[in-house]
């Protein structure tokens, strides 16, 4: 049902789903509690949503400090996106390294994140819409991030637009992590 694509970060996969297309469109189941735990995944999603951004927007690179730290899905439902994790465990053989991934509508690709890595991403088409699976509700005194600038990623644009929030954000080198590796 799905394929599960590892990354350089333990614990972070791309997930591939079956894509059932016909002369109507497409058919493209993105979660099975089943089929997630067959594959030692989190299955207990607290929140889902979604944003919609324009070409250039950077948002992140979020994370949400313990105890509301979680797990994140994430797929693009229209246009495409550069997603990017970086691995925030003190501990991990990671450690400050992050993963690409190309998410798009056509592709029908997701990442799956787990606790302790920050999450954002580059919109490349004039329109894209992500959408989130979080396994904790969101806590805006638990709301955190890296600078997206910070952690020698290539992003495909230099006119970025991105929020106030995001553009504060500690750079990676004054980050003190509250994460493990396990």
């Amino acid at each position: 049902m799905f394929e599960l694509k590892s990354s350089k970060l333990t614990g972070c996969f791309e997930l591939q789903p079956k894509v059932l297309a016909d002369a109507r469109g497409r058919f493209v189941k993105v979660f099975n509690e089943q089929a997630f735990a067959a594959l030692g995944l989190q299955t207990d999603f607290a929140e889902e949503y979604y944003s919609v951004s324009y070409k250039n927007v950077i948002r992140g690179m979020h994370l949400q400090w313990p105890p509301m730290d979680h797990v994140k899905m994430v797929y693009c439902v229209e246009g495409d996106v550069l997603n990017v994790v970086v691995d925030l465990r003190v501990g991990s053989p990671t450690y400050g390294q992050h993963a690409i991934f190309e998410l798009s509508g056509a592709q029908a690709n997701s990442i799956y994140i787990p606790k302790g890595m920050a999450h954002g991403f580059c919109a490349r088409s004039e329109q894209a819409t992500m959408v989130y699976k979080v396994s904790a509700t969101y806590s805006p005194v638990h709301d955190a991030g890296i600078l997206w600038d910070s952690l020698g990623i290539q992003w495909p644009t230099t006119d970025v637009i991105m929020s106030a929030r995001d553009q504060g954000f500690p750079v990676l080198e004054q980050f003190e992590s509250p994460f493990r590796y396990e």
